[in-house]
């Protein structure tokens, strides 16, 4: 089988080895990949916005299965385009990617179908915002709509931080069109989770639980990022909660995206907080997040590729998904100053004893050398039939890797730890 992941990042680099370790794939091709990913796939320079380009390109290679990983293609309607061409496809069409393009969407259907997430107001006129802000309980939780990197929430702690998070998004447009419409929510409290988990729209396959860890600095401090490490299972995410979640989150959002005619078909991110009144949403992504998907995945025994097909064709409900009883621990490898601003193209030296369990994530080939090439530049995962093993083997991974410039923070997985004493 000849295969190709739209996408090009640690996520994307773990799908794809993944998918390697099934015996019938004979190519992969990765549109665009990067200089990492080269080690496992061929990469094809196409970003992966460029849904015609990317649907001419499966059509004229033959491809038998696409992946598209990332959220921008899904909300573009690259899965539409793929489709109609004759590609069988994993991933959600741009009807249901909704759900993650527009967080007034997501919120509104909340609210319609009584799916627990935080309280909150949409506004599209900055004026109005400003003057609910005099009176809004504080702190309090700014979103911009649409698609923003990661990056477009922000949590305010005091009214003139959160006067100016709208002024910013409304006025300034840092997130361009994405911050014509903003949502102010209620700030919950309580341990995140994230759970991935793969439906057809009619069954519900949650993965193994997760945390992640957002800001830049060790102890939780400093900027938010797209994900500055994570462990597998989230010990705080019991099995009573997972129960809870299934039947008042998971497959009432599946229901609810049926029943809007927008049925959801691929991997389907929670956020959730469990707070003192139980679990809520805190968001919903269309696809698998980053750096989730580099400790969820080397846990799953199931074939990666059986299970996707299977949600593409409908028959989840005949197809196991089954996950190890270890823990999985990633941490991830920055350029200095990221999430702002960083210089790059260091050499990277990375064991091939080691390649298995790096993910790539921003890195170019040039002239045959591997140079740092974004801001996250890797995620060195270990497993381990106990957490704590899981960290000490990730650490041993990280310090066998070295580029100039490189930061990471020493305290990923801490939390979870001292959650399970």
């Amino acid at each position: 089988m000849k295969l190709m992941v739209v996408g090009g990042g640690g996520r994307e680099h773990a799908i794809i080895k993944k998918l390697k370790e099934n015996k019938d794939v004979e190519k992969i091709y990765a549109l665009p990949g990067n200089g990492g990913i080269a080690m496992d796939a061929t990469c094809v320079d196409i970003g992966a916005k460029e849904i015609e380009k990317i649907v001419e390109f499966a059509v004229s290679e033959k491809i038998d299965y696409a992946v598209v990983a990332p959220d921008d293609p899904l909300v573009l309607g690259a899965v539409d385009a793929l489709t109609e061409a004759g590609i069988p496809c994993f991933g959600p069409d741009k009807k249901a990617a909704i759900i993650e393009g527009s967080k007034v969407f997501s919120k509104n259907l909340m609210k319609k179908y009584h799916i627990p997430t935080a309280e909150y107001e949409v506004f599209s006129d900055m004026d109005a915002a400003l003057t609910y802000l005099d009176t809004a309980p504080i702190p309090t939780v700014i979103k911009a709509d649409g698609l923003a990197l990661g990056k477009g929430v922000i949590i305010a702690m005091t009214r003139e931080e959160a006067k100016a998070a709208v002024k910013s998004m409304m006025e300034d447009k840092v997130f361009g069109k994405s911050g014509d419409n903003i949502v102010i929510e209620e700030f919950l409290t309580g341990p995140e989770v994230s759970v991935l988990a793969f439906t057809d729209g009619h069954v519900v396959k949650p993965m193994v639980s997760s945390m992640d860890h957002k800001r830049a600095g060790d102890n939780d401090t400093g900027l938010n990022t797209g994900g500055m490490g994570t462990v597998a299972p989230n010990p705080y995410y019991t099995k009573d909660i997972a129960d809870e979640c299934m039947d008042k989150i998971f497959l009432p959002t599946i229901e609810a995206m049926k029943s809007e005619g927008r049925t959801f078909k691929g991997c389907l991110y929670f956020g959730l907080m469990l707070t003192e009144k139980g679990p809520k949403v805190i968001e919903y992504n269309c696809r698998f997040g980053d750096p989730e998907t580099q400790v969820v995945l080397p846990l799953m025994e199931s074939d990666l590729l059986t299970v996707m097909k299977a949600v593409t064709e409908e028959k989840l409900s005949e197809t196991e998904v089954k996950f190890g009883s270890g823990s999985a621990c990633c941490v991830i490898m920055a350029s200095k100053g990221y999430p702002e601003s960083y210089e790059k193209g260091f050499a990277m030296t990375i064991p091939s004893e080691i390649s298995d369990n790096v993910y790539v994530a921003g890195a170019k080939l040039e002239d045959g050398k591997l140079l740092t090439n974004g801001g996250r530049v890797l995620g060195a995962t270990a497993t381990d039939e106990s957490l704590a093993g899981a960290i000490e083997k990730a650490y041993g991974i990280v310090k066998k890797i070295s580029f100039d410039n490189a930061y990471y923070r020493n305290d990923i997985g801490q939390r979870a730890l001292k959650a399970i004493k």
